[in-house]
């Protein structure tokens, strides 16, 4: 296994500082304008904010459900700078707290109300979407080889529907421009080598990715290349947009009212009678790499003929939230996984593997910020062999 230095946040020209400088700030205050939190919330909200990002770690109150977990998980980081903590620590942890801040996890009227639903619930109501649907639907009538790639294309594309990006950057710069690494082709030929089997896909984003993917999951079911999906979603609101269960569901309607709706209803039916189920693990709102898999969730994995990771954050966990040479193998740092794995990710962060030395010499000369525009992206897979 190679090494390379885990990520931080504390150098001010990094992009990590700007999540924690720049987006963050601009997260809380959406956040109180959706919602009409009182003056306990508010205040945790600004507290947690001032300690993020001029204070040092502190743990969650002793009667949180789960204190001790992120007393384990955080040893030897209590009272350092949040920008000394690795990145993947720290933000998963702005999240966590978050939460607490408020009153998700505590008894009252705040108690489960996902801070994060009014943001989804706009994007999925956007007319766009209906145009999105529309041609959602025009792939399907497309040769089989055609409609292939252009699924896989619209579910590695949705993933610039995240709003934690959109956050902070114009989404009209976002603009598709380069398929840096294309396992496609591969991913299909992996799919048909083990038709029949348990296709698992990790969710990233709700709202307006989730579509494709669950079209994507649509085909996998109704050509036989899978006879079974597990889709895993997270247990709890996490990182603005990634998906819960409510977020399915409400994808699913979506698509149920729209032009889309034998799809939609195809579905809500694979739901129902098993053939698709939506699955979830508190490992999924860990700050931890997908190396350190607890042995149950190791063993689901394993049970699949294919697991495709969808966006950043499961690209980070899979290959490890560190500073690699671009050109480092893929497969050296993410074959460690229980089973063929695929990644469809579009670069937001930092962290990159498997490029040619060609490719990065020909991006470092741009002078742009490539790895973290979100114009970039790749299809990875690590196969059976």
């Amino acid at each position: 296994m190679p090494d390379a230095p885990v990520i931080l946040s504390s150098d001010p020209r990094s992009f990590p500082w700007s999540v924690f400088h720049r987006r963050h700030p601009e997260l809380l205050r959406q956040v109180l304008d959706a919602l009409p939190y009182g003056p306990p919330e508010r205040q945790a909200l600004q507290r947690l904010l001032t300690e993020s990002t001029a204070g040092v770690l502190t743990a969650l109150p002793p009667d949180a459900p789960d204190h001790e977990q992120w007393l384990r998980w955080g040893d030897g980081l209590w009272g350092l700078p949040w920008g000394e903590a690795p990145f993947l620590w720290a933000e998963s942890y702005f999240y966590r707290r978050l939460l607490q801040a408020t009153g998700y996890f505590t008894a009252g009227a705040w108690q489960g109300v996902d801070p994060f639903a009014p943001l989804k619930s706009a994007e999925l109501a956007n007319p766009a979407v209906d145009d999105e649907l529309t041609a959602l639907i025009a792939l399907l009538d497309l040769p089989e080889p055609n409609r292939r790639a252009a699924l896989l294309t619209s579910a590695l594309w949705g993933n610039r529907a995240d709003l934690g990006f959109r956050i902070t950057n114009d989404p009209g710069a976002a603009t598709a421009t380069g398929l840096l690494v294309d396992d496609g082709p591969s991913l299909w030929r992996e799919l048909e080598r083990a038709a029949g089997g348990r296709v698992d896909l990790v969710a990233d984003n709700a709202g307006r990715e989730l579509l494709p993917d669950l079209v994507l999951i649509d085909h996998l079911l109704t050509s036989g290349l899978a006879a079974e999906v597990a889709l895993w979603v997270k247990p709890q609101p996490y990182y603005v947009s990634d998906a819960v269960m409510a977020d399915v569901l409400a994808a699913v309607g979506r698509l149920r009212g729209s032009k889309a709706g034998a799809i939609g209803d195809r579905l809500w039916q694979a739901i129902a009678d098993g053939t698709l189920t939506v699955r979830t693990h508190a490992f999924f709102c860990a700050p931890l790499p997908y190396r350190e898999l607890p042995a149950e969730l190791a063993a689901e994995f394993a049970r699949a003929t294919v697991t495709i990771l969808k966006g950043d954050l499961n690209y980070r966990r899979l290959v490890g939230d560190r500073l690699w040479p671009p050109t480092v193998p893929f497969a050296e740092v993410a074959g460690y996984f229980p089973a063929p794995v695929a990644a469809l990710r579009t670069l937001k962060s930092d962290v990159v593997t498997g490029l040619s030395e060609a490719v990065v010499r020909e991006l470092d000369t741009t002078g742009e910020a490539w790895r973290t525009s979100g114009r970039y992206a790749v299809v990875q897979l690590h196969g059976a062999g």
